[in-house]
């Protein structure tokens, strides 16, 4: 098998190149998507049986709540590729995705305490779901900590990654602790081996949302690692080329 196109993107250059389109097509997308979505399912969207329409949180949180695990997975899976291959880029990635999942983790733990405030008749409860979810989002914290509180920019790349292969430790507690332990929380809304157990008019816009969710990331994401490419280039030939066509400099 070829590899050129994985060591290619290793590439401060060739992976600044390559995104400046996928930014703003996933800017784009990521836009249409999340407006849909929300309209849909704040105004269109069937009112829950039981849960009335305060069921309508579900369109942020349930989202934000996969997305938070997934960044959390991407990042120690960027952080295998840095140690490894030694990809500067995979570094960046785990840095500048790590601000962002305590974000999203942070807006799930929210908008889960806004939703059970009417669903279980308080705003918290110890639950393993969101007991696990609370844990992940202050391992965000101590990722994004300890690599600003290390001078050396390799060694605080070192240090992070270790960081993420011990904190995904947490991801298959917070999948699974609806299964493991007794709980308020409700299983999985969205499983790839089974239907959704709610009508097509209620969890098609959640599926917008979530591909939406997931967009925003990609945007978020590539704007942060082209800027601190720009910044850690600066004194290339090549960056000083981009900034003068785009009359920076």
């Amino acid at each position: 098998m070829n590899w050129t196109w994985f060591h290619k993107w290793g590439s401060p250059k060739w992976f600044f190149q390559k995104t400046e389109a996928l930014v703003l097509w996933f800017g784009f997308l990521c836009l249409i998507l999340l407006v849909v979505g929300t309209v849909w399912g704040l105004a269109f969207a069937p009112e829950d049986i039981k849960q009335g329409n305060s069921f309508r949180i579900f369109y942020i949180h349930v989202p934000s709540a996969i997305l938070a695990q997934s960044i959390f997975m991407a990042m120690a899976i960027s952080a295998v590729v840095g140690l490894v291959w030694r990809m500067k880029l995979a570094h960046i990635f785990v840095q500048v995705a790590a601000p962002i999942g305590a974000s999203i983790t942070l807006l799930a733990l929210v908008t889960g305490a806004i939703w059970g405030k009417p669903t279980w008749g308080t705003w918290w409860v110890w639950d393993a779901r969101l007991t696990s979810t609370l844990i992940q989002f202050f391992i965000y914290l101590g990722i994004i900590s300890l690599y600003q509180s290390i001078e050396n920019r390799d060694t605080a790349y070192k240090a992070t990654a270790i960081a993420c292969l011990v904190g995904i430790v947490n991801l298959p507690i917070i999948k699974f602790s609806v299964n493991w332990w007794k709980t308020l929380h409700q299983p999985a809304t969205f499983k790839l081996t089974e239907a959704p157990s709610m009508a097509a008019e209620m969890w098609v816009p959640g599926l917008i949302m979530l591909v939406g969710f997931y967009l925003f990331f990609a945007f978020a994401v590539l704007v942060r690692m082209r800027s601190e490419v720009l910044e850690r280039e600066k004194r290339t030939a090549w960056v000083r080329e981009y900034l003068e066509k785009k009359n920076v400099l």
